[in-house]
């Protein structure tokens, strides 16, 4: 891992009689993240959070506060700090691997959080062994593991080099497309076979993350930035990804869909063979000059 990433806990990955020593790390990097503070319009003072009792409107401190369940409207049965402590899961260091399952079996909708998985010391050879294995099987581990109280159902799965972990829903906590009662709309044949058209055409060998740039945290900064030295911040509408009006005949709509992909790419096309004649003259010499030195206003 690159030194600047700082191990959450060090665990250790269990499964028969094998156990590899490994560091637990955060995938996200939530401080990359934009996000404002509260402040009093009039100063700029930043404000802070009080709780206040319902019943009287008089503010009440953390020493004073206790938790409860709400077991009906307005009535609650009261835990204290004790009570819920034994009523915790004791925190272990062991991710326990129940079973091997393909990948492609566990559903995302499942999916919760992410973190990386590094062999810690000497657990370097069973670490690879194990991703290596994982990723010729095609196969994921599931198990559990215990943080903060509380346990979690995991997958640990290849990715490279290494292992990813992923932490999650139990199967109550997720709700199911049926709970929205869809009714399927008919579709015939001939609009079927434009949307494949249409799905080929936007087809590519795999995700890439590299291509989709996050727009909304580009304006924030530049936004930021303008107000850093003091400047006016535009109110215009940022542009809209969203097609205008309803779609009225879905037919048209598909061909037309594919007509507008199918014309960008002729044009690609005609520009590349018009930039390219038949015998191009041999290219002359290029000429490499100094560097400039001027930074680029980003």
């Amino acid at each position: 891992m690159p030194s600047n990433a700082r191990s959450i806990a060090s665990l250790t990955i269990s499964f028969g009689l094998v156990a590899i020593p490994v560091k637990l790390y955060s995938a996200t990097v939530l401080s990359e993240r934009i996000s404002f503070n509260l402040l009093r319009q009039k100063d700029g003072s930043r404000v802070k959070q009080q709780y206040v009792a319902v019943n009287d409107g008089k503010l009440v401190e953390r020493s004073e506060m206790t938790k409860g369940y709400e077991f009906a409207k307005d009535q609650y049965v009261i835990f204290s700090a004790e009570e819920i402590k034994a009523l915790e899961d004791a925190t272990t260091h062991a991710i326990d691997i129940g079973q091997f399952v393909p990948l492609e079996s566990v559903d995302p909708v499942y999916f919760d959080g992410t973190y990386y998985l590094a062999p810690d010391k000497g657990g370097a050879k069973p670490y690879s062994l194990l991703a290596a294995a994982l990723k010729k099987s095609k196969q994921c581990a599931v198990g559990r593991w215990t943080s903060r109280g509380k346990e979690h159902i995991i997958v640990v799965r290849p990715i490279d080099d290494g292992l990813a972990m992923h932490q999650l829903h139990f199967k109550a906590e997720v709700r199911t497309i049926k709970d929205l009662g869809i009714e399927p709309a008919p579709v015939s044949e001939a609009e079927l076979r434009l949307a494949n058209q249409l799905i080929e055409h936007l087809t590519s060998k795999s995700f890439d993350p590299n291509e989709f740039v996050d727009e909304h945290r580009a304006r924030v900064e530049a936004a930021i930035q303008r107000k850093v030295e003091g400047k006016e911040v535009s109110l215009s509408e940022p542009p809209s990804r969203a097609g205008g009006g309803n779609v009225v005949d879905l037919m048209e709509a598909l061909k037309a869909s594919l007509n507008a992909r199918g014309s960008t790419k002729d044009k690609q096309t005609d520009h590349q063979e018009r930039k390219t004649p038949k015998q191009a003259p041999a290219p002359a010499p290029i000429t490499r000059g100094k560097k400039s030195t001027r930074r680029r206003d980003a």
